[in-house]
């Protein structure tokens, strides 16, 4: 097994009970909304990675519409020290994690991925239709 800078091993049992606590905590505190006007649009929690330790929790979130996501992502990052001490409110953990917020980007590299397979499906389904209509003519 390796040991190393940047090698992430699974989480274990107990850090993904953490995490899935945590997950209905801060969403939680988000739905009900924060005071800083910076913290704009749909913001949804897609998934939460807990350090080892425990003590420090990375919240991946997506944010829509997207064109809020840099300002929204200032206003978590200022509010992170609160949104911690509302989730501590909302479950019994022993020790709440630091929260550190990232915007999740894997769902618009999903999006972009299902948007060029679509536009090669109708490309193709173009083809298709040329090509029937070509032999239909020829017939």
């Amino acid at each position: 097994m390796f040991k190393g800078v940047g090698v992430h091993k699974p989480m274990d049992q107990h850090r993904e009970q953490v995490a899935a606590v945590l997950h209905r905590a801060v969403q939680t505190v988000l739905s009900k909304g924060l005071s800083d006007p910076r913290v704009q649009g749909m913001i949804t929690v897609t998934s939460i990675n807990v350090a080892p330790d425990l003590a420090q929790a990375t919240v991946l979130v997506s944010i829509h519409p997207e064109e809020k996501t840099t300002i929204t992502m200032k206003g978590l990052t200022a509010a992170a020290r609160h949104i911690r001490s509302a989730a501590s409110n909302e479950v019994r953990i022993r020790r709440m994690p630091e929260l550190h917020f990232r915007v999740d980007k894997s769902l618009k590299k999903q999006a972009e991925v299902l948007a060029a397979l679509d536009s090669i499906k109708t490309a193709d389904d173009e083809m298709d239709a040329q090509q029937q209509n070509t032999e239909g003519s020829d017939g």
